[in-house]
């Protein structure tokens, strides 16, 4: 019998991984034997190894297309392989690498113009990968803001969504996310990741800065909200199963999630983490928040109650509110009804 830890991610996450570009196969064959927490970064980093061979293997024999996608399923197992895994933090550091090296990989046969992007933020840097639309000489811009424990190399597909509606998308690791998160923890104000990685666009000519949007999934649904009360360069919101207050839901958690949030803020213990999880809170902030906002999420969900997520949509002043029945957290066993209504409102609002 899998431990507790291991039932809960299989549990709470099949659907994201699915969603994300891990092969249904892959998950059962990963997880099926798994029964130990500690096991599971080895047994993850295994399925990764695998699809890398596969994209060593097509690339040495000219199959670059095949090569590029094999990297891409690599870069999601290697991701899921850490995304809460904390046990030892030197070896979440090193899976993360590799997992931003092989979506690198997957740009350089994929999508070759693919950018990364850094921006200075309190003597470090954030970290973001810039993709462009095909045919479009200027396309406005959506931010991606992931969650508490998704990453820029979660993205890939999720981008091409907004891509193929002529949008650019710029994947944010912003404090306490992914590389970013070796040298910056979690802080509220998140509106200054955003700042900072707007600030070093400034000027380009390949992107209608004039027309920007963030759209933030899981705690990056609060990310967003909040990034767009302060920062007038943000044109529209959206956020996806966003927390109102996550010191409210602290207890409704799953272990893993407060063990994750803990790790990210810096906290010691698990009151120290309590109450770094109250600082997220939207609490007077959304006043500000004037620009259109498109508030999703699922009656489902087991992480945010759906119900925290609507005070969001309550509290705008320009927010629509969208609620799917069948929904889970972030709707990702539904992502064929949530991502297209996303990037349409979100074409239709920078239009």
């Amino acid at each position: 019998m899998p431990d507790a830890r291991v039932q809960a991610a299989i549990d709470n996450w099949a659907a994201r991984f699915i969603a994300n570009g891990v092969d249904y196969n892959d998950f059962v064959r990963t997880t099926s034997g798994l029964e130990r927490w500690d096991d599971w970064l080895d047994a993850w980093t295994q399925t990764g190894e695998g699809h890398l061979a596969l994209a060593h293997e097509a690339e040495a024999a000219g199959r670059d297309r095949s090569a590029g996608e094999a990297y891409v399923r690599a870069a999601v197992c290697l991701h899921f392989a850490k995304f809460v895994w904390v046990v030892d933090a030197e070896r979440n550091r090193a899976t993360t690498q590799r997992a931003v090296d092989a979506l690198y990989d997957a740009h350089r046969l994929l999508d070759p113009a693919a950018q990364r992007v850094e921006a200075p933020l309190d003597g470090h840097a954030v970290v973001g990968n810039l993709r462009r639309p095909t045919g479009v000489a200027r396309p406005p811009l959506v931010v991606l803001i992931p969650g508490l424990d998704s990453t820029k190399e979660e993205f890939f597909g999720w981008e091409n969504v907004f891509l193929t509606r002529g949008m650019a998308t710029l994947s944010l690791d912003g404090p306490g996310q992914g590389e970013t998160g070796f040298a910056l923890r979690i802080r509220p104000d998140y509106e200054v990741a955003v700042a900072a990685i707007l600030d070093a666009l400034e000027g380009r000519d390949d992107l209608d800065l004039r027309r920007v949007a963030a759209v933030g999934v899981s705690m990056g649904g609060y990310y967003a909200p909040r990034a767009g009360a302060f920062e007038p360069r943000l044109k529209a919101v959206a956020g996806i199963s966003g927390p109102y207050d996550m010191g409210a839901n602290w207890d409704g958690l799953p272990a893993l999630t407060r063990a994750t949030l803990a790790h990210h803020t810096g906290a010691t213990d698990d009151d120290e983490a309590r109450s770094k999880a109250g600082e997220l809170s939207l609490d007077g902030v959304l006043g500000g928040l004037t620009q259109p906002a498109l508030i999703v999420t699922g009656r489902l969900d087991r992480l945010i109650p759906w119900q925290d997520t609507k005070r969001i949509a309550d509290e705008a002043p320009n927010a629509s509110w969208v609620l799917f029945d069948e929904g889970t957290h972030v709707c990702n066993n539904i992502p064929f009804k949530y991502r297209p209504l996303v990037a349409d409102w979100t074409r239709e609002q920078l239009s």
